[in-house]
């Protein structure tokens, strides 16, 4: 059972096949998740519109797609006006919102902006279609937790006035929001609860511990740790957890239904794993650790098994070493005997 959510998701919300969806929107479809979505709804042949603001999404994400009749970019802001929105939508999926500390802390009100009056805004346009509404979540939402694993069932442990809450919070209040549009107006709704992605088109610069440790290895600077690296997440490809996306959406799943990998690992292991991957010599630097960082967080992905049939496939250090090979192209670093052999 998985409260008051789950005990209906179970019981009246079974992962069947839904009827074909064509034409969909994809709220901050330029990012790192969002790109990667369009990518694989335009491989299958759906027809996708992109709105992005662009403050931390890029549109070299998308570029590959403009050339495409099935793609439409739209560059504008979630939190607006969205009635330059033409045409009709079988689905919608809100995925708007600076999602790295760096990002969300130095713009904390657009943060809550999106997962408030954002996530408004796309439930509106969604139900005018009656269209599915997809939110991104997050395993943030789970704050310092006290369940470990973290199941669907949890509530959270949130400083609500912590420096990261807006970020925390924003995305805590557009699962309520979504959930209220389901009951109270019958929205045909999926929450997607996100554990730390990672992959190609990462920026250099987002602040996540992937990017900053694998662009500091390839440029044979300290690795920063912060703590004692004794610390753990559990990262997942971004090919696997835009899998589990789209098998949300083409469910009757409601949720919410946690997307990461089950395999737990120190910031230190992590460290060491990059250093291989890199074949770089880089130090390790130890500094403080900031407030309200979690010292655990590690999915309990058993729902996401048996209601959507998923799990991930690609291994960390495979995907660390694909990330590596996007950011050698990007031009960070120089070559290295590892990364000139990365395809």
């Amino acid at each position: 059972m998985i409260g008051d959510v789950g005990a209906e998701t179970a019981d009246s919300h079974r992962a069947e096949r839904r009827p074909e969806i064509k034409r969909v929107l994809v709220t901050g479809g330029a990012g790192l998740i969002g790109s990667h979505i369009c990518e694989a709804l335009v491989a299958r042949g759906n027809h996708v519109v992109c709105l992005d603001n662009l403050s931390t999404g890029s549109l070299s994400n998308v570029s590959a797609l403009e050339a495409r009749d099935e793609f439409q970019m739209v560059v504008a802001d979630v939190t607006q006006d969205l009635d330059m929105i033409h045409g009709r939508f079988d689905a919608v999926l809100h995925f708007a919102s600076p999602a790295s500390p760096t990002d969300y802390l130095a713009h904390p009100l657009e943060t809550l902006a999106a997962g408030s009056t954002g996530t408004r805004n796309a439930l509106v346009l969604s139900a005018h279609h009656g269209a599915r509404f997809i939110l991104g979540s997050t395993s943030e939402i789970y704050g310092e937790p006290t369940e470990h694993p973290q199941s669907e069932s949890y509530w959270g442990n949130v400083n609500p006035i912590g420096v990261r809450s807006v970020y925390d919070e924003s995305k805590r209040f557009a699962e309520a929001l979504t959930m209220a549009w389901h009951r109270a107006r019958g929205a045909d709704v999926g929450i997607v609860r996100i554990f730390n992605t990672y992959g190609p088109r990462m920026r250099p610069d987002d602040g996540r511990v992937v990017s900053n440790f694998l662009v500091q290895a390839m440029e044979g600077r300290s690795l920063t740790i912060y703590g004692d690296g004794a610390q753990t997440r559990c990262f997942c490809f971004v090919d696997d957890t835009v899998e589990g996306i789209l098998r949300l959406l083409d469910s009757d799943v409601a949720g919410p239904v946690n997307l990461g990998s089950p395999h737990e690992l120190t910031m230190n292991d992590l460290a060491q794993m990059v250093l291989e991957v890199t074949r770089s010599a880089s130090e390790i630097e130890q500094r403080p650790l900031p407030q309200d960082d979690p010292t655990r967080r590690c999915p309990d992905t058993s729902f996401a098994r048996e209601q959507l049939g998923w799990q991930p496939t690609v291994t960390l250090r495979e995907g660390l070493t694909r990330t590596a090979a996007f950011f050698s192209a990007l031009g960070i670093g120089q070559p290295r005997g590892g990364l000139s052999q990365v395809h």
